[in-house]
């Protein structure tokens, strides 16, 4: 069931023997990511790429497949995390340039990884779930996403665990952060909701306040990211191509119940939207036994403490 990849960094992942490529930096989980990866490897170990320009990132179009094989010869990459994609609620808007970035930019990574032995990151996401899939979604179900976006996670998973190399990826819940801006998902209210929130006291929702959907604080994910590529691979099993990992579920009318804590006169109204439809073809909640039994997953934030550290956070960021 396993395959047994060997790479240059799969002996000892503290220490790489080269050095490690982001793709997609500047984005939401990336901003977060290249941080961590820099505390852990060094500031000289991680080049960071985008297709904007930003001080200390290199730019990069995932679509340019010899762009991309300079870099990793000319900077002895060991270690590729791909988070070049377009998101959902953005993807579905324009479907043939999500297809084009998330598959082909995916494949276009996976050949040159394929050449020069790297390990490769790939994020998937709980759109790979359909409406079809139970509410507690299992770690195996049938996956059947109505979004395009949905659809090219798929393929990720099965592209990671059919590509003969070392490939991982974690099925994202909706992240929450105060480090950097939502990027085009569905679950982005949960962001946008506390800058509203502490900007002008009110939010207008674009999904029902009933919308129970799987989140996670932005923390979580970095470090279930980090933790995932420090296991040998032999511990792993075909699950590696898109991990369960649960957060915190809650719905629409909790999050702002939470926030109210701190803001007792905020106030919320709900219009939903076409993301509304997005939303209402995933789970409710994620099981994450299997991330728990490999890897030794756990979540540390439930949502009171992601509210309180979102809203702490983002009030030092305004006086700052």
């Amino acid at each position: 069931m396993n395959h047994q990849v060997s790479s240059p960094m799969s002996q000892s992942m503290d220490t790489p023997t080269g050095r490690v490529l982001v793709t997609g930096a500047l984005g939401q989980i990336g901003t977060e990511l290249v941080e961590a990866l820099r505390q852990k490897f060094g500031n000289d170990c991680v080049i960071a790429t985008d297709i904007r320009e930003s001080k200390g990132c290199q730019l990069l179009d995932v679509m340019d497949k010899t762009g991309i094989e300079q870099i990793v010869k000319s900077e002895n990459i060991t270690e590729i995390y791909h988070l070049a994609a377009l998101l959902s609620a953005t993807g579905e808007k324009n479907p043939e340039l999500c297809w084009k970035i998330n598959v082909e930019g995916l494949e276009n990574v996976i050949r040159v990884a394929k050449k020069h032995d790297c390990r490769v990151f790939s994020p998937s996401s709980i759109a790979v779930f359909g409406p079809d899939c139970p509410k507690l979604a299992p770690q195996v179900t049938p996956l059947n996403p109505t979004t395009v976006y949905g659809k090219t996670k798929v393929i990720g998973e099965e592209l990671a665990i059919n590509s003969g190399i070392d490939m991982r990826g974690i099925r994202y819940p909706g992240l929450i952060s105060y480090k950097a801006p939502a990027g085009g998902g569905t679950t982005d209210y949960a962001v946008e909701i506390f800058h509203a929130a502490l900007e002008n006291g009110h939010y207008e929702c674009f999904v029902r306040e009933d919308t129970k959907l799987p989140m996670m604080y932005m923390d979580d994910a970095i470090r279930a990211t980090l933790e995932l590529m420090a296991i040998p691979i032999e511990q792993l099993s075909e699950a590696r191509g898109g991990y369960n990992i649960s957060g915190c579920s809650f719905t629409a009318s909790e999050l702002v119940e939470s926030i109210q804590r701190h803001l007792p006169d905020f106030t919320c109204t709900f219009k939903p939207d076409i993301r509304q439809t997005y939303a209402d073809s995933w789970p409710d909640e994620i099981e994450d036994n299997v991330a728990q039994n490999e890897w030794s997953w756990k979540a540390n934030y439930n949502l009171d403490k992601m509210v309180d550290e979102m809203i702490v956070n983002l009030q030092n960021q305004s006086s700052s």
